[in-house]
């Protein structure tokens, strides 16, 4: 059994901002799978078949900072070990519609990622950072960016760059690390690039 978490914010008014990307993944993953949604340890979740593997979708409801504490209590109640864990999340160091997928790195100032690390005790879990790149003004503070939502164009190009995002889970999870971080490292779903 996996672990897919998504990182966001709860409520409607975060919902387009690019720091909730993480819960747009699930949201996408979710609908394909036709899973139901159910609540449970601070999050809501789905439970599903992807291909010949069950996974638990998470979406954190405790807010970013503590992302950490949904996806603890699911591993303990679940038995799901660190190494089956795969995190979507927003990153500022990623152009937009770029992906990279890791595993053993440090948070790199990411508040979900941190408290992920400190309360799974490590980095060993997957990671697919979503790139919402950096304001274009170096005056827009970064915090204000991320929770700022995505601009018309970049939405019209969201689908397909979570759609991207799937396909690196189900190549991570069936093709392995090595594999598709050599596939998917550096992609985009831009057209024309």
């Amino acid at each position: 059994m996996w672990l897919i978490v998504g990182l966001g914010n709860p409520g409607t008014k975060y919902a387009l901002h690019r720091h909730n990307i993480g819960f747009m993944a699930v949201d996408v993953l979710a609908r394909s799978l036709n899973a139901s949604e159910r609540s449970e340890y601070k999050a809501l979740t789905y439970q599903a078949q992807l291909k010949t593997e069950k996974v638990i979708l998470c979406k954190p409801q405790t807010f970013m900072n503590l992302s950490g504490d949904s996806v603890r209590a699911l591993c303990d109640f679940y038995k799901i070990e660190t190494a089956k864990v795969v995190v979507f999340h927003d990153e500022i160091d990623q152009p937009f519609a770029h992906l990279k997928v890791q595993t053993q790195r440090g948070h790199g100032g990411h508040n979900g990622i941190r408290d992920i690390h400190e309360k799974l005790g490590g980095n060993n879990y997957f990671r697919i950072r979503l790139g919402v790149g950096r304001p274009a003004d170096p005056r827009f503070e970064v915090a204000d960016y991320v929770l700022s939502n995505f601009s018309k164009d970049e939405q019209q190009q969201l689908p397909d760059f979570l759609n991207l995002g799937i396909d690196a889970l189900e190549s991570l999870m069936f093709t392995g690390y090595e594999k598709t971080a050599t596939k998917f490292n550096g992609a985009t779903s831009l057209k024309g690039i």
